[in-house]
C-alpha cells in the first residue's frame, strides 16, 4: 500500500525532527543513570518472518536479557528507576519512529514479537506476519496495562500466553483483514485518545471491531469488561500449558 508507506515516512520523519531535542534529552538521562548505552536493540520478527532490530530507550538493566524472560510485569526487578517512568509514559517506544522511517515497521500494525514467541504461532497467527509490525495497534490500546496484568505472576511468559496472547492475536488478525489507511488513522486517533480517556478509547476500539463484524465476546474483552481468563490462541483448541520448554524447543 503506497499511501500507507507514504504516511509512515512523512509522520515518522516529522516526528523524529520535531522530537529531536526530547530524544536527545531522554538518551542522555538514560546514559547518566548507569553509564550504559541508552538504546536497546531487541531482535524482533517482522513482515514475512524477516528479523530486524527494534529500537527502544533502554528501560532495564544492561544484563536483563540473561534472565530469559520475555514478558515484563510492572513489578519486574530488571526495570530501572528511570525505566519505570519511560514505560509508564510509553516514551521508551519513541525510537521506533526510526524503524518506521527505514521500513522495518509501520505506525500501525501488530506489535512485533521475539523469535521464541513467533515460533509458537499457530498457522492462523502466522497471518499477522503478512503486514509490517507497528508502533501501535488495537491491542496496544486494550492491553496498555499489560505489565499490571502480569504483575505478581510466578511465570509472566506463561500468563501472557494464557490470558493476553489469545486476545492480542485476535485483535491483530482483525486488523490484518481490514487494514487500510482509514483504519490506521482511526487507530492512531484512538491511541492519542487513550492518553486522555482510556475508557473512551476502549469504547472506540469496540465500535471499530463491531464495524468489522467481530463477535461480541472479543468486543467485551476489548472494552475490558470480560475477565481475562486462560483461552486458546487463534487456530488452537487448547490453552497454552507450558512456555519455557516449548520456547526452548523451537528456538
Amino acid at each position: 500500500m503506497k499511501l500507507k508507506r507514504a504516511l509512515d515516512i512523512v509522520v515518522s520523519l516529522a516526528g523524529l525532527l520535531a522530537l529531536a531535542p526530547q530524544l536527545v534529552g531522554i538518551a542522555a538521562a538514560v546514559w547518566l543513570y548507569d553509564r550504559h548505552a541508552p538504546f536497546f536493540r531487541g531482535l524482533r520478527v517482522g513482515k514475512g518472518g524477516t528479523a530486524f532490530h527494534m529500537l527502544k530507550f533502554r528501560s532495564m538493566r544492561p544484563d536483563a536479557w540473561r534472565s530469559g524472560v520475555n514478558s515484563t510485569a510492572t513489578s519486574d526487578s530488571r526495570i530501572t528507576l528511570i525505566g519505570r517512568v519511560l514505560r509508564a509514559t510509553k516514551l521508551d517506544e519513541l525510537p521506533q519512529l526510526w524503524n518506521v522511517l527505514v521500513g522495518d515497521m509501520s505506525l500501525v500494525g501488530p506489535r512485533p514479537q521475539v523469535v521464541a514467541d513467533v515460533a509458537l504461532y499457530t498457522d492462523e497467527e502466522s497471518k499477522m506476519l503478512e503486514v509490517r509490525p507497528g508502533i501501535t495497534d488495537l491491542a496496544s490500546i486494550v492491553f496498555a496495562d499489560e505489565g499490571h496484568i502480569l504483575a505478581g505472576s510466578d511465570d509472566p511468559d506463561l500468563r501472557y500466553n494464557q490470558v493476553i496472547r489469545p486476545w492480542k492475536s485476535r485483535l491483530a488478525l482483525f486488523y490484518v483483514e481490514h487494514a487500510s489507511v482509514a483504519a490506521d488513522l482511526r487507530i492512531i486517533g484512538l491511541t492519542a485518545l487513550a492518553l486522555v480517556s482510556r475508557e473512551r478509547a476502549l469504547a472506540g476500539v469496540a465500535q471499530l471491531l463491531r464495524e468489522w463484524n467481530a463477535d461480541e465476546g472479543l468486543c467485551l474483552v476489548a472494552m475490558r469488561r470480560a475477565p481475562l481468563t486462560p483461552f486458546p490462541p487463534p487456530g488452537s483448541q487448547r490453552v497454552v500449558e507450558r512456555y519455557r520448554e516449548m520456547a526452548t524447543r523451537t528456538a
